[in-house]
């Protein structure tokens, strides 16, 4: 199911019309959120590209009455624990492959989200995701305290009908597509 989700995503021909969609959708649901401190992914396969919407959320959050300091994170393997952890991200700072040879922040600042987006190779019903199968997001999940808001990012044509979630698999609290917001239904 994986493989052919991620065929499906990457054969997309109207990709950057829905990206363009989604940047919108996650853009106005940023409004009013109170976080200062976001986690994101550094897009592979086709994945949606969260960085430019969020750069804009720390862009807005200087020029704000009361100027905030917002952070973006990106996510850093802890090879030991499988797990991971995420360092300050800023466009232009300095990157290097990781394991798996997706770009990472180069010796950048931890940091701890409260909010989290992670992408979905697929998603269904009750805010289930399907990732890569690596598990890295539910254990790191499983680990954080407090646990950040999860949401997930994905396109529309990703909604698994039939995807039966596992006992480990955890929830996310919101789902956004190039449609809106698709978890939680109102």
């Amino acid at each position: 199911m994986r493989k052919a989700l991620i065929e499906q995503r990457l054969a997309m021909p109207d990709r950057l019309t829905r990206a363009d969609l989604l940047q919108r959708v996650m853009r106005i649901w940023l409004v009013g959120r109170p976080d200062t401190v976001i986690g994101a992914y550094w897009p592979i396969k086709g994945e949606f590209d969260p960085l430019p919407a969020l750069h804009r959320w720390k862009e807005d959050g200087e020029l704000m009455e009361e100027p905030q300091r917002r952070r973006i994170g990106l996510p850093v393997i802890d090879k030991v624990h499988k797990t991971l952890t995420f360092h300050a991200w800023y466009p232009g700072c300095q990157m290097e492959e990781d394991a798996y040879g997706i770009p990472k922040p180069k010796d950048t600042e931890l940091i701890v989200p409260t909010l989290l987006f992670v992408p979905c190779v697929g998603y269904s019903a009750g805010g289930y995701r399907l990732g890569y199968g690596g598990g890295f997001y539910d254990r790191t999940l499983a680990a954080l305290e407090p646990r950040p808001f999860t949401v997930g990012l994905g396109f529309t044509n990703g909604f698994v009908p039939d995807f039966e979630p596992e006992a480990h698999d955890l929830p996310l609290d919101a789902i956004l597509n190039d449609n809106g917001v698709v978890w939680p239904v109102a």
